[in-house]
Formats: C-alpha cells, sequence, structure tokens
C-alpha cells in the first residue's frame, strides 16, 4: 500500500507536488494558528483582543499606501512575463519597497504624534507596523518566487518554522508583560527580523540590482491604478472590525474579530490553491488555451466550498474549542463571513483576465463599488442591529463584487479572447447555490444539534462510497491539464 502510494506520488507532475505541498503547509501553518487561538483568547480580555486586531485592520491598510502591495499580482505576473530576467525583476523591486518604507517612516517619525492619534497607536507600536508591512513583504517576494519555480521545500520549512515560534514567543511576552496588546506585535516583529532578513538578502545577491528603471516603471504604473482596488478589498476586509469598535465598543470587537478570524481559517485553500495555480492561469491564457482553466476552476470551488461548509457545521463547536464562554456569541457571525470566503476565492478566478490584459481600470470599479456600499451597509445596519450584521453586509457585498467581476472578465474576453469566456455560467451558478442553500440549513440546525450532526454524517457517507468516483475525476481532470 505504502509502495504503491510513494510510486503515485512520483508519478504525479512537478505541479501537482507543489499545489499538494503549499496546501499541507497553509493546512498546518492555520493549523498551529488554530491550536493557539484559544490560548490567546484566555490570556488577552475580550478588549485587548480587539484592539490586536484593529491593530492588524490598520496595517492591512497601510501596507497599500506604503508598499502599493507590489509583492502581490504585478510581481507573480512579471515573473511570468520576465521569466529570462527574473533575478534582477526580483531584487529591484526589493530595492523599490525598501525606498517607499524608508521614506513613509521619515514622514511618520517627523509628525508621530499626529498619526499616533490618527490611528490610537503608540509609537512603539506604529514603528513595529513599519517593520511588519517590510518583512511581509520580503517574504511574499521569495514566497511568490518559490511557486512559480514550483521549489516547495524550502517554502514550507521557513513557513512552519516561523508559524510555530511566532506564537510561542507571543505567549511568552504577553505572560511577562504588563501592556500585552504590544508585547503580541513585538513578538511578531522580532520573529519576522530573524526569520526574513536573510530571503531579503538572498534575492538582493541573485539580481544584483537595486534600481532598475524599467522595472520600477513598469511595477508603479501597474500598480498605482490599482491602489483603489487594494484599499477597497482591505476595506471589505477590516472596515467592520474599526466600525464596531467605533460605534459599539471594543469588547463586541473581540467577539466579532475572533468569529472572523476563524472564519479565515478557512481562506487556507483560496491562498494555497490561487497561488498554486496563478501561474498556470496566466500561462493559459498567454498561450490562448482559456477553456483549459474551467475544470480545474470547477474543482477548485468545490473544495473551497466543501471547506467552508466544514466550519460552519461545527461553528460552535469551534467556538467553544477557541474561546471563553463569553465569546459564544460569535457562532451567529462565523456561516455569513464562511460564505463570503467562498466568494473571495470566485472573484480571483474571474479577475485574473483582467489583471493579465492590464485592464486596471475595470477591477477598480468593482473593488471601489464593494468598498464603499459595505461602510454605507456597516455604518446602517450595526447601528440598527448592532455587531452581528456586519457579518451578513460583508456577504452582500462580496456577492456583489463577485458579479462585478464576472461581468468585467467577460468584457475583457470579448476584446481579447476572440469573445471566447472561461467558465460556463449555469454550472458555476449551480455550485454556489447549492453552498448556499446547504450553509443557510446549517445555520438554522445550531439549536439542535440532533440534527445537525445527522446532516453532516449523511453528507460524509455519501461521499466515502462515492469516493473512488470523486478521486477519479479530480485525478483525471488535473493530470489532463498539466
Amino acid at each position: 500500500m505504502i509502495n504503491k502510494m510513494k510510486k503515485k506520488y512520483s508519478e504525479m507532475p512537478v505541479q501537482v507536488k507543489a499545489s499538494m505541498a503549499f496546501l499541507m503547509c497553509s493546512f498546518l501553518q492555520k493549523g498551529i494558528s488554530v491550536i493557539t487561538t484559544p490560548i490567546f483568547t484566555r490570556i488577552l480580555s475580550a478588549a485587548e483582543y480587539g484592539q490586536y486586531n484593529v491593530f492588524t485592520s490598520w496595517m492591512d491598510i497601510v501596507t497599500i499606501f506604503i508598499t502599493f502591495n507590489l509583492s502581490y499580482g504585478v510581481y507573480a505576473q512579471g515573473l511570468v512575463k520576465f521569466e529570462d530576467d527574473k533575478d534582477i525583476f526580483s531584487s529591484s523591486l526589493q530595492g523599490l519597497t525598501v525606498i517607499m518604507i524608508v521614506v513613509w517612516g521619515l514622514i511618520y517619525i517627523v509628525f508621530h504624534d499626529y498619526w499616533n492619534t490618527l490611528f490610537s497607536l503608540t509609537t512603539v507600536q506604529m514603528l513595529s507596523m513599519f517593520i511588519l508591512i517590510w518583512t511581509a513583504a520580503v517574504f511574499n517576494f521569495w514566497a511568490s518566487e518559490q511557486r512559480v519555480l514550483f521549489k516547495y521545500k524550502a517554502l514550507v520549512f521557513i513557513t512552519l518554522g516561523v508559524s510555530i515560534i511566532k506564537p510561542a514567543f507571543g505567549i511568552f511576552l504577553i505572560l511577562h508583560s504588563k501592556d500585552k496588546v504590544t508585547a503580541r506585535i513585538l513578538g511578531l516583529v522580532l520573529v519576522d527580523l530573524i526569520a526574513f532578513s536573510g530571503l531579503f538578502v538572498s534575492q538582493m545577491k541573485k539580481g544584483k540590482k537595486f534600481y532598475s528603471s524599467k522595472y520600477w516603471k513598469y511595477a508603479l504604473l501597474y500598480n498605482i491604478p490599482l491602489i483603489p482596488h487594494y484599499l477597497s478589498q482591505t476595506v471589505l476586509n477590516s472596515s467592520d472590525r474599526i466600525m464596531i469598535k467605533k460605534i459599539v465598543g471594543d469588547g463586541e470587537t473581540g467577539i466579532y474579530s475572533l468569529a472572523y478570524s476563524i472564519s479565515m481559517i478557512m481562506t487556507i485553500f483560496n491562498t494555497a490553491l490561487m497561488q498554486t495555480i496563478s501561474p498556470w492561469i496566466y500561462k493559459k491564457i498567454k498561450e490562448n488555451h482559456i477553456q483549459d482553466i474551467k475544470k480545474i476552476a470547477y474543482i477548485t470551488l468545490i473544495l473551497v466550498a466543501g471547506a467552508n461548509l466544514l466550519l460552519i457545521a461545527f461553528a460552535p463547536e469551534a467556538v467553544m474549542i477557541f474561546a471563553p464562554i463569553s465569546y459564544y456569541e460569535a457562532i451567529y457571525v462565523i456561516p455569513p463571513v464562511a460564505m463570503s470566503v467562498y466568494f473571495m476565492y470566485m472573484y480571483d478566478l474571474f479577475a485574473k483576465f483582467a489583471f493579465y490584459y492590464e485592464k486596471t481600470s475595470f477591477i477598480m470599479y468593482a473593488s471601489v463599488g464593494g468598498a464603499i456600499l459595505n461602510i454605507i451597509l456597516n455604518y446602517i445596519f450595526i447601528n440598527v442591529y448592532g455587531y452581528r450584521a456586519a457579518g451578513y453586509t460583508t456577504l452582500i457585498c462580496y456577492m456583489i463584487y463577485c458579479l462585478l467581476h464576472y461581468l468585467f472578465m467577460n468584457r475583457v474576453c470579448d476584446q481579447f479572447c476572440n469573445g471566447v469566456h472561461p467558465y460556463e455560467t449555469y454550472k458555476i451558478v449551480k455550485i454556489t447555490i447549492l453552498f448556499m442553500c446547504i450553509g443557510g440549513i446549517l445555520l438554522l440546525t445550531y439549536n439542535y444539534r440532533v440534527v445537525r450532526y445527522s446532516i453532516v454524517a449523511a453528507v460524509f457517507v455519501f461521499l466515502l462510497i462515492n469516493r473512488q468516483k470523486i478521486q477519479t475525476f479530480i485525478w483525471l481532470n488535473v493530470k489532463n491539464q498539466n
């Protein structure tokens, strides 16, 4: 049996091996985070937990203005477009990011009182934010390069090592500090600096070029128009916690943050699958073989839907494990946010075409529209119904956001792909409706544990009976597309 599995693994294409490794790494990485969440919710009060999550929300927003998110879309696409010059491309973008962080850091230092008041953060927390923004960019540059080259061993090793050390060191600092929120932040800073500085040096040594007018210009011209898009995405992900803090309070922010954090565990599927298949999708678009994309896309959509339904099914148990009883109301926030995670993945499948053909205005319109709608709905419904409403406003906005990206994708395909569209609308609609219906039914059974468990057991039995057919279907589609 073991030899048979080894043989089957050795026959797999390197792309499939890498995908499996990245997915497993993300599972273990998030699993460590899951295991430590109950510890942090018990050594931090709900207010402190809320304050820390507000810090991370602000950092997500500030990152966009400081780095223009150069380590994301433009870099992954650039590695494919400039394949023969990727080392210089990588080192020059690292250099550009350093310059931008230093410039903004000096602006902060000169006007630090103003910024501290604006963000309700201390000087130590703000300086820590700058360091974390730099280390995150360094790691994202290096990790994206590893994924494009399908070099998964080093990435898995470093990711898991950092994932284990970060919470352990953070717990130690919190237990030995009076300012527990700052201690949590400093734990992240110290680990990131030690773990990721070497990755920066490595890419700079290989590329040997800090400045490249060609690549700086390309990256800036590509990403500056996308700032509204990235900012809007972050607003969709973060504004709810900031607004709950302002409208309701720190305690409710902590409860909502727990529900949101648990739901975001399922983004491991989004991240692992999308980061692995993105270079492949771009190559298929480049080769004008866009019809090859749909079968893999449908499979990944079903996987993402299944993962989120699993979380929705066991949301009450998850909250009981992750936090004390004072957080229990979070169970009612998890279903809509988990459903949002599904639409986060789906919209990215659509947006790839606008990214590749550099139709950034389409991306901007969808993102800005979704963000503005989210702020308006949050303001109205949080004031009326409390913090729980933020979960449903997030879901509504991501559904609309996803629809807009789908419409814009079709326009791009009409213009650049001879009118050929990559996906069949009815199949995506069928998967989505089934996912939403099952999720809604599971939510209604939260007070009827026997019914909920029976539904889960029935689904499990169905999958078990049909496992061979499912495995064969997935394997044949994946194998045929590589």
